[in-house]
């Protein structure tokens, strides 16, 4: 089983439908978590309304820094806020497969609520998206070259 990272700047909604998704989708083949750099300290509400629309269960999250698993070894973390590719990850980090998969943020979309919903909506696709091709991929036997250059290029897609 692959254990998989995912993080962004807050750990309240790209990284939490992330994690939704990988644990989901990957059942058997992959582990996921979330953190966050700097954690809000709690999970954005849009996203969970996006996670229960979608299936997918909406407790047990929780907003945590990326210290929180100094001691948990991953084989692979994926960013996915728009900045964090040039964030520093701590070192401990670096013994993992780092991509970056950049998405908008929906939680700082002004406007109506079906319009903020659309744009949660929409980035919740994004995300599955990306996690169904990951998980197409055979992971378990490619090299740390092939699932950097693999999976980044799937975080080159919409």
């Amino acid at each position: 089983m692959l254990n998989v990272l995912v993080l962004c700047t807050g750990n309240s909604c790209r990284s939490v439908m992330g994690e939704a998704l990988l644990n989901d989708l990957g059942k058997g083949r992959v582990k996921a978590f979330s953190a966050g750099s700097h954690p809000v300290g709690k999970i954005n509400e849009g996203a969970l309304a996006t996670l229960k629309r979608h299936g997918l269960p909406t407790e047990g999250y929780q907003s945590q820094s990326w210290d929180e698993f100094e001691d948990q070894p991953f084989d692979i973390v994926i960013t996915v806020c728009d900045n964090a590719a040039g964030e520093v990850c701590p070192m401990y980090l670096h013994k993992a497969v780092l991509v970056h998969w950049g998405v908008s943020d929906p939680a700082h979309l002004e406007g109506t609520e079906e319009e903020k919903t659309a744009a949660f909506d929409k980035t919740f696709a994004i995300l599955e998206r990306r996690v169904k091709k990951m998980l197409a991929l055979p992971l378990e036997e490619m090299t740390e070259q092939e699932l950097t250059e693999k999976l980044n290029a799937i975080g080159q897609e919409s």
